[in-house]
């Protein structure tokens, strides 16, 4: 069961959100958030991006503007750093609160609360027609880099706002697509240099399997949205992907998951 899910949504998510430059992470993270600790989540869903970001730079990288790669990209691996390290200090404090119910005991762990609190907002503003519409001046890019960077870091739920920042950046739809690959590698790799020895570390399994499953099933699914995708925009998807995820927020933000 655990492949299948996730297998399942790395192929989807992958394919569908080539274009779009954001969706592989945040459905990626509440898949991988139902087998394992969030934290060790968290550090699977970004190997996961970042090989497929490279696979996808492979496909479409030349295309990148590297004027809005150096405004955008270098704050967002500052920030990046300040919220990976975000998130390991939240793993280690103690649980908000518990409680029992149906005669099991369930612990609100900071780590979970905020991760849940997290996957509502990013939910909502799939929403929401306002905020999914949202764009900013391309004068705001080192600022989009920065929160792109931090929520990149401390969740992996990064590509909506970096998205929102480069729509306005004057670029043409290929460029558009490579600079935020491009981007998105640079997040991934400077969040991994701190997840990854921080979980081998505590002796957490990566599960390389399932890992390696994973990554063969986003490549499979960016192959095809390359070839195959100009543009999806299917709103009944996205109605019923920001419903699940409202579901595993408030899963994680009470301690049921």
């Amino acid at each position: 069961m655990t492949y299948l899910v996730v297998c399942s949504v790395s192929f989807v998510a992958s394919g569908l959100t080539l274009f779009s430059g954001f969706g592989l992470g945040t459905l990626l993270l509440p898949a991988f958030a139902l087998f394992f600790p969030v934290e060790r989540a968290v550090a699977l869903t970004a190997i996961v991006h970042f090989l497929n970001g490279l696979f996808k730079l492979a496909l479409v990288g030349r295309h990148a503007d590297r004027r809005a790669v150096q405004r955008f990209g270098a704050p967002a691996i500052l920030a990046a750093l300040v919220g990976a390290w975000v998130l390991l200090q939240l793993t280690e404090l103690p649980p908000l609160a518990s409680y029992t119910l149906f005669g099991r005991e369930f612990r609100v762990a900071p780590v979970k609360f905020a991760m849940g609190w997290l996957l509502a907002v990013f939910a909502l503003i799939d929403l929401i027609p306002y905020t999914r519409d949202l764009t900013f001046s391309s004068k705001y890019l080192p600022l989009g880099g920065a929160l792109s960077g931090f929520f990149g870091g401390l969740s992996g739920m990064q590509g909506a706002l970096r998205s929102a920042f480069l729509l306005r950046a004057g670029l043409s739809k290929e460029a558009f697509v490579a600079t935020g690959v491009v981007v998105a590698c640079l997040i991934d790799f400077t969040r991994l240099g701190v997840y990854v020895p921080a979980v081998l570390a505590t002796g957490g399994d990566l599960d390389y399997a399932l890992l390696a499953a994973a990554v063969l099933s986003a490549f499979a699914g960016a192959f095809l949205g390359a070839r195959y995708l100009k543009k999806v925009t299917l709103r009944g998807v996205q109605l019923i992907v920001a419903a699940m995820l409202l579901l595993v927020a408030m899963g994680l933000a009470s301690g049921v998951l």
